[in-house]
């Protein structure tokens, strides 16, 4: 399955999301993103989001625009943030400021050789950390992607892919609940 064939799955009520999927991976229209950060965003945001028919259908057509250390660095991307982005969180939101002195002593070495350019890297992180809520790791992507030069509508389309595969997978995960049949 691929998008446009996941697309025909989403339900009605959130066609909104179905028109938003096709817009916001259209190179096109993504802001002066390159279709590989277009694709690298899309799949680690389906990653995160967990959803079998998603990530297939997104690394089916990712598939035409990233080569094997892009589909890897999606996926490291994901992994990585998935770790960082609670632990990050969790010194965010403590208000004993003792354990933010503490070393993490957690390793996370592809952050700084991803096997992709560290700026797409960056910007991938940004969106996964974006979905899973870490503040913190939100700005420190968004600082480095700023050093590096890139556009903040480069930034805001990245988050919006990420915004929008997290409301379909949501949908997708939810779509066959007998009791929200019964509520329709």
């Amino acid at each position: 399955m691929n998008i446009d064939q996941l697309k025909k799955t989403i339900p009605d009520f959130a066609k909104d999301l179905r028109i938003n999927l096709g817009n916001v991976l259209d190179v096109e229209q993504a802001e002066g993103m390159t279709a590989q950060q277009v694709w690298l965003t899309a799949l680690a945001s389906a990653v995160t989001c967990k959803n079998e028919a998603l990530i297939n259908a997104v690394a089916a057509d990712a598939a035409e625009h990233l080569d094997a250390a892009g589909l890897d660095a999606a996926r490291a991307a994901a992994a990585i943030m998935g770790m960082n982005n609670i632990y990050y969180r969790f010194l965010h939101l403590s208000s004993n400021a003792e354990y933010q002195k503490m070393p993490a002593k957690l390793r996370m070495t592809v952050i700084g050789n991803p096997g992709i350019d560290k700026a797409d890297f960056e910007l991938v992180s940004l969106a996964v950390s974006a979905i899973n809520g870490c503040g913190m790791c939100v700005d420190s992507h968004e600082q480095v992607l700023k050093k590096a030069g890139v556009r903040s509508e480069v930034i805001q389309h990245s988050v919006r892919i990420a915004s929008v595969i997290h409301a379909v997978a949501g949908v997708l995960d939810t779509r066959e609940i007998p009791a929200l049949d019964a509520a329709a």
